[in-house]
């Protein structure tokens, strides 16, 4: 039994395409994890790459506590079951299931009770004697199943098993792997393109696009809160309903505009209270995702009601799905429109072709997403909020509270607009604030704070209740002030980089050596950054070495850190003090090196102007410059 560990793995071909693009994840030990994505998206490649059959470009794959990169795939202690099953045709089931076990030196009697164990687990007791060609393919695939269990790895990993296996059978073997998992309270990690195995299968499920990872969520999460366009579109059947629109906030309400239609609905203001409210100007385009069950044929199931125009019904025997255009006078196909809704109707619903019906909507399971990037505007954690304040003589007036500005925002008296990120929420300051609700994400917990007339958002402990009072602080140097549109206030850049290049060197040094000491040569490492260098471990350097081929000495690397990350010392990078600024409780120096600005941590009174830097090479985030991959 064992956790599997991904930290920044990249998987490159010669030719520069990038199949798998800084994959990070800690899979806990006896989890069922699911890969799921459309082909060429990056699963297969991931697997085989925990399975050891595919090289790691840059990263860090540990099964356990080991780093596995470099260890063989016999060595790795994991099973995998392949889609094509793979059995030796000329052996009987027995046989290919002891095979792995022979090859290993097991006893005898060994291999006999973990085949025969294996194969009641599976239901094949009686099939021990036949060989492949006398089984059905839901047979062979449990045969290749047993042949993993036998070897009671750490983890399984299974590549598509079912693909070849027809519909019914799938199924049935669907529910025989999950309770086959429960069994054996192994890590299973379990690659498929259907989304209905993915849903009803794993613990947690991976969705995967063009090499990067969409979102990492349950099941249930992953259709509830999807991250982005494409995650909504491929988890669910039907597929989500997408539309071009608009969003206007007016008072308690939001407009909700379907371009192309005459849909305008009225949705109450509650139902964005995590939505960017850059969005709810009625200027920016976004995408507007409703899903089939939340949208009636019967005009009183719910609030907000439009017409459509029906194409034509599918039914299903369960259910009947309704394909229909908001844009009733459109001259588009159906599959064509834009404007086109898909609506899951009741069992024997039948309309006519061209007949204009009442539907209603459920818009409290909406879903937008930026036109663009077309990513979620409400992601459950909320990523800032922003609210109107004003200024006056170096006091912030928010939400009925007046808040002392630092030495380092100072500007002018009159009306902003404060962005405030929900990482500068705490709650250990002094502005009172009501926890109207909490809810778990994924671990974390959120809770919703009334202050005055706006919700604010924050992670924090169990000591917040909901209906009781809590006190809040604001860390200044997150925030951002807006005046007419304009930014006048940044928030303190946290993200450093600086670059430069591994460098090594020829040394000496004393070793043991059939019990003498002796001198022999080696290599020692360094970080060459703006004219200082700084010790690298070997541990860095080979990995370094080995996300970046032997020819990365000559190869830029951009260094990452924050301003925690950076010490002034008595040795390392020159710098110029620019200036020091002050958010009470904390100083940053602004120290210029040529046209680089690097942000330090410092402290109350600092006033040096020319300092040395000083880096600590095991907490920098190194980046190959040329082709874009963390290292480290």
């Amino acid at each position: 039994m064992a956790s599997v560990k991904l930290n920044h793995i990249y998987k490159v071909y010669p030719n520069g395409v990038k199949a798998v693009n800084d994959f990070s994840m800690d899979i806990a030990d006896k989890e069922f994890i699911v890969f799921v994505g459309p082909s060429g998206c990056g699963k297969s490649t991931t697997l085989r790459m925990i399975a050891g059959l595919e090289e790691i470009t840059a990263g860090e794959l540990r099964i356990g506590d080991m780093v596995v990169n470099d260890m063989e795939p016999k060595d790795r202690d994991i099973a995998m079951v392949f889609q094509n099953y793979a059995l030796y045709p000329h052996m009987t089931v027995y046989e290919n299931m002891a095979f792995g076990l022979k090859l290993r030196k097991m006893p005898k009697d060994q291999i006999d009770a973990r085949v025969k164990e294996a194969a009641r687990i599976l239901g094949i007791t009686e099939y021990l004697d036949r060989k492949p060609k006398a089984m059905s393919g839901g047979q062979r695939q449990r045969v290749a199943l047993g042949r993993a269990i036998v070897r009671e790895p750490k983890v399984f990993l299974l590549d598509e098993p079912l693909s070849n296996l027809d519909a019914k059978l799938r199924t049935a073997m669907r529910s025989e792997i999950s309770k086959l998992h429960h069994k054996l309270q192994t890590t299973f990690i379990y690659v498929t393109h259907d989304q209905v195995e993915a849903m009803t299968m794993g613990t947690r499920i991976v969705v995967m696009k063009d090499g990067f990872v969409q979102q990492i969520d349950s099941p249930r999460n992953l259709y509830r809160f999807p991250g982005n366009k494409f995650v909504a579109g491929f988890i669910g059947t039907p597929q989500m309903n997408f539309f071009d629109g608009k969003l206007l906030k007016h008072g308690d309400k939001v407009a909700v505009t379907l371009d192309n239609t005459d849909v305008k609905l009225d949705a109450p203001a509650s139902y964005f209270n995590k939505a960017n409210s850059a969005y709810l100007d009625g200027s920016k385009p976004v995408v507007i995702g409703l899903r089939a069950e939340h949208i009636s044929v019967d005009p009183k199931q719910y609030p907000f009601k439009a017409k459509c125009r029906v194409s034509h019904t599918e039914e299903l025997g369960t259910d009947c799905q309704v394909y229909a255009d908001f844009n009733i006078a459109s001259e588009e196909t159906v599959a064509e429109s834009p404007t086109r809704v898909i609506v899951k109707a009741p069992a024997g619903s039948y309309y006519n072709v061209d007949e204009i019906i009442e539907v209603s909507l459920d818009l409290a399971h909406i879903h937008v997403f930026d036109a663009e990037t077309e990513n979620t505007i409400a992601p459950r954690i909320p990523q800032e909020v922003a609210c109107d304040c004003t200024v006056a003589n170096d006091t912030l007036s928010l939400l009925g509270n007046e808040i002392a500005l630092p030495e380092a925002i100072k500007v002018q008296n009159g009306k902003y607009v404060v962005t405030i990120p929900t990482t500068a929420i705490n709650l250990k300051g002094k502005i009172e604030a009501e926890v109207v609700e909490e809810e778990d994400v994924n671990g974390q917990r959120l809770v919703h704070l009334k202050v005055g007339d706006a919700i604010l958002f924050a992670i924090a402990d169990a000591e917040a209740k909901v209906g009781k009072k809590a006190k809040i602080g604001i860390d200044l140097k997150q925030i951002r002030l807006e005046k007419d549109g304009e930014v006048v206030v940044n928030p303190l850049a946290y993200d450093n980089a600086l670059t430069g290049k591994l460098a090594k060197r020829k040394i000496v040094v004393e070793k043991e050596v059939k019990g003498k000491m002796k001198k022999v040569n080696d290599l020692a490492f360094s970080l060459e950054i703006a004219g200082a260098s700084f010790e690298c471990s070997r541990a860095l350097a080979l990995r370094l070495v080995n996300g970046g081929g032997q020819d990365v000495f000559n190869k830029d690397l951009e260094f990452r850190f924050t301003p925690y990350q950076v010490a002034i010392g008595e040795e390392g990078i020159a710098a110029t003090v620019e200036k020091v600024v002050n958010y009470g409780a904390e100083s940053f120096a602004v120290c210029k090196l040529g046209e680089k600005t690097v942000n330090v941590s410092v402290p109350d009174g600092f006033a040096e102007t020319e300092v040395k830097l000083s880096l600590n090479a095991d907490e920098l985030a190194i980046i190959e410059v040329t082709r874009s991959i963390r290292l480290a």
